[in-house]
């Protein structure tokens, strides 16, 4: 495995992930974004080309295999999504969602550990 190249394809991710949240869920923080939806759609470029190179690089970590990156790309969008959901809309974290935390992190434990 390539600890380099799944560093940025993760660290890619964790950003393309945020940046989608705020890009989609900015409509219920602040009325401007709301209003202005063909701006925010325009940021869907730069959202793209981090998700095109957190994949190629992932992919390149795990020796080409496609599979691995799916799993942790999705797994970050839930920890992601959770975290900032909590703290600018302020939706309480039950069990069920620690639950599906903790199962998204084991996805990515099993495809960085399991050889």
């Amino acid at each position: 495995m390539d600890y380099r190249s799944l560093s940025i394809g993760v660290a890619l991710f964790i950003v393309a992930h945020i940046a989608v949240w705020y890009q989609v869920n900015g409509q219920f923080l602040d009325e401007w974004v709301r209003e202005h939806t063909w701006v925010m759609t325009l940021f869907g470029i730069p959202i793209s080309w981090l998700y095109l190179y957190s994949t190629r690089y992932t992919v390149e970590a795990f020796g080409g295999e496609l599979w691995p990156q799916r799993l942790i790309g999705f797994a970050i969008g839930m920890i992601a999504f959770t975290i900032l959901t909590y703290i600018h809309l302020g939706e309480t974290i039950n069990l069920k969602i620690i639950t599906t935390l903790v199962l998204s992190l084991a996805i990515v434990v099993v495809q960085i550990l399991w050889k």
